[in-house]
């Protein structure tokens, strides 16, 4: 999922870049709770990664399926990562910002067909749908 990034050269950790924007102190005081519910318009996600909290997330009924068939799809893989960050286990290599809170996966980007690599893209129209 995450393990660091780069930063003017240098690479940071998770906790540097969570300092950043103030994350740690209310990562501390809570996890979040499922009455929370927070939207994911990206690819879909791999329910079952081992760090997800899978529990949490649901699906929200649109043309693209919400689950991943191929996790090493570049939509899958991007949908996955950033479901991390939110829903991730703590203690997992990503932040799992809120992983006690509900995630609403609608995804926008399909899984690239079997012949071939597609890069994941969505028109205007398809994010405004999804939005609505």
């Amino acid at each position: 999922m995450l393990g660091s990034s780069q930063r003017g050269g240098q690479v940071a950790s998770n906790s540097d870049c969570l300092d950043l924007v103030g994350l740690p102190q209310l990562m501390a005081r809570t996890s979040g709770t499922p009455e929370i519910s927070i939207g994911l318009i990206d690819g879909p996600v791999a329910l079952d990664h081992p760090d997800l909290a899978a529990e949490n997330i649901r699906e929200v009924p649109a043309k693209l399926v919400g689950a991943c068939a191929n996790a090493r799809d570049a939509a899958c893989t991007h949908g996955t990562f950033v479901t991390g960050v939110l829903l991730a286990r703590r203690g997992s290599a990503a932040p799992a910002i809120c992983p006690g809170c509900s995630l609403l996966v609608r995804p926008i980007f399909a899984e690239a067909s079997a012949n071939g690599e597609q890069m994941p893209s969505a028109s205007a129209a398809e994010l405004a749908e999804a939005i609505f």
